[in-house]
């Protein structure tokens, strides 16, 4: 199996100081992966350096055996609700629309067979009553839903994203959910950054700690254990002690 992206001694800073220190890791293809850790543990940090939005300080970052640069064309990248603009005067089928830019011609002409696609994703995901609305007049999954069908417009074969559960409803949640699954089936790789530790276990392949340092990558049931918890987020705090003990449960065959 090959590796969607490989991290070698990757180091990252800010003005602040060092965000990611020394993080190496594979992440293979087809899988879906999670990166969880405490805030300011580096989580963006790592997406954004996946796709040059930050410099590594050290190390490197490859998708699919390339630099980014290289590898663009494979690669969906959708930052968190708070990065976007949501005052910009743009449609949502405009923006649904702005995934096909990579694949168009010098012109950028948008072809039937674009709309018709955009249409077709706008379905899937429930949001096609929506097309002519204002992106300011949306809910916050009504946003996450815009994002995600934009990115499958890219038909890529990796997607980055930042936070995608944040601030959404209950059904969002399930259309996504089934969505990755069914992105994994097809062979495509999802990487996450997630804070909802209850459903790590039932829904991800590999999970990524991230402390500034890498705290444990691994399978799902190899390394989502109390220890890493513990090491990741300090012993500490209500929603440690919630998670070990679904942790507990889920060993226990509760």
């Amino acid at each position: 199996m090959s590796d969607a992206i490989l991290c070698k001694e990757l180091s990252a800073c800010y003005d602040k100081g060092p965000v990611l220190w020394d993080v190496s890791l594979n992440i293979p293809e087809g899988s879906l992966a999670a990166i969880i850790g405490p805030n300011g543990a580096g989580k963006s940090t790592l997406l954004k350096a996946c796709v040059d939005l930050i410099k590594p300080f050290s190390g490197s970052v490859s998708c699919f055996g390339k630099p980014f640069k290289k590898a663009r064309d494979r690669i969906a990248y959708i930052p968190q609700k708070e990065m976007v603009d949501w005052e910009f005067p743009i449609t949502v089928f405009e923006v649904v629309l702005m995934g096909r830019y990579k694949k168009l011609g010098f012109f950028k002409w948008m072809r039937e067979a674009d709309k018709d696609a955009a249409n077709k994703v706008m379905k899937l995901l429930g949001i096609e009553k929506l097309k002519h609305r204002q992106i300011s007049e949306l809910s916050g999954g009504q946003q996450q839903r815009v994002f995600m069908a934009r990115a499958l417009m890219q038909d890529a074969d990796l997607y980055l994203l930042d936070e995608p559960f944040a601030g959404i409803d209950a059904a969002t949640e399930v259309t996504l959910i089934e969505l990755f699954k069914d992105l994994r089936a097809k062979g495509k790789t999802i990487v996450i950054v997630h804070h909802d530790l209850q459903c790590v276990r039932n829904l991800f392949d590999y999970v990524v700690f991230l402390n500034t340092r890498l705290v444990a990558f691994g399978k799902t049931e190899d390394v989502f254990t109390k220890e890493n918890l513990c090491k990741a987020y300090g012993k500490k705090g209500e929603i440690l002690t919630e998670v070990v003990g679904l942790v507990n449960k889920n060993r226990a065959g509760l």
